[in-house]
């Protein structure tokens, strides 16, 4: 029973997948929307910068945040510290 339950589930996950698929083709980005203003496209440099590098340097400044603010409570007994 449990064999036929998977194989149903998996019908019809295929099923929408390709339902997606289908309705989400590409040709749709060709026609443009009335109001559709674009700007300028992003330079190589422009597109790392706001894409791989802010992301890693607000990892590292929350990071930083939090291990500073677990160092100011390293001098409290186990017990006073909250959590």
């Amino acid at each position: 029973m449990d064999n036929k339950n998977a194989l149903r589930a998996g019908a019809v996950a295929a099923g929408t997948t390709l339902m997606m698929l289908l309705m989400s083709s590409p040709a749709f980005a060709l026609t443009r929307d009335d109001g559709d203003d674009p700007g300028a496209g992003l330079s190589l440099a422009e597109t790392l910068g706001w894409f791989v590098a802010l992301p890693i340097v607000l990892f590292l400044v929350i990071a930083g945040l939090v291990m500073v603010g677990d160092k100011s409570r390293k001098g409290q007994p186990e017990g006073a510290r909250q959590s």
